[in-house]
């Protein structure tokens, strides 16, 4: 009995050692080093105008409306909470579904960009192929009643290249255009 009760002791120590060391200091210097090292990023990579968050550069929003770019669609409602896709298979709902999502973007379904159709992985995607993008300056531009080609430009200007020269695709930041957009000129009425 008493080599039970020591060795449940020596159990017992470890875990309060480990449970200090692992779940209370290394998050706490985890936490210190994102502070002091990648301060904007550890708070979200949040994107403010005029001192109000606006958005962050890591997660897509909603845009609705003519004016604006539309990110990709997502399965969560771009809800960082319940991220994830839609998890349907080929098949005739995700038919539908894309069927749904080409008529909601005025786009043909056979040549329209997988990304205008499909939910990422996550719902979340922050950007958006520069074929997304190309495909909805005609709406924008003529929403706003801005020549197309300034808004070509401002889709070039916020266009990413690969990561590195060689990692990923080349994307589109939807924030940043549509901050840019509405930096250039306020929608007309129609």
């Amino acid at each position: 009995m008493n080599n039970l009760l020591r060795q449940s002791l020596a159990g017992l120590r470890a875990m309060l050692v480990l449970t200090v060391l692992l779940g209370v200091l290394y998050p706490a210097a985890v936490w210190a080093v994102g502070q002091l090292a990648a301060r904007d990023q550890a708070a979200g990579s949040l994107v403010r105008v005029d001192g109000t968050v606006v958005g962050s550069s890591l997660v897509g929003q909603r845009w609705t409306g003519a004016e604006w770019f539309h990110s990709r669609p997502s399965a969560s409602d771009y809800a960082g909470d319940t991220s994830g896709g839609t998890n349907l298979g080929p098949g005739p709902d995700l038919q539908s579904e894309v069927k749904a999502r080409a008529e909601a973007a005025g786009l043909p379904v056979g040549s329209a960009p997988a990304d205008a159709l499909t939910a990422s992985g996550s719902g979340l995607d922050p950007n958006i192929t520069p074929a997304y993008a190309a495909a909805q300056v005609e709406r924008v531009a003529a929403a706003r009643g801005v020549d197309a080609a300034r808004i070509r430009q401002l889709v070039a200007d916020h266009t990413q290249e690969r990561m590195l020269g060689f990692l990923g695709q080349p994307r589109v930041d939807v924030l940043g255009l549509n901050l840019a957009l509405a930096r250039l000129a306020a929608p007309s009425a129609g």
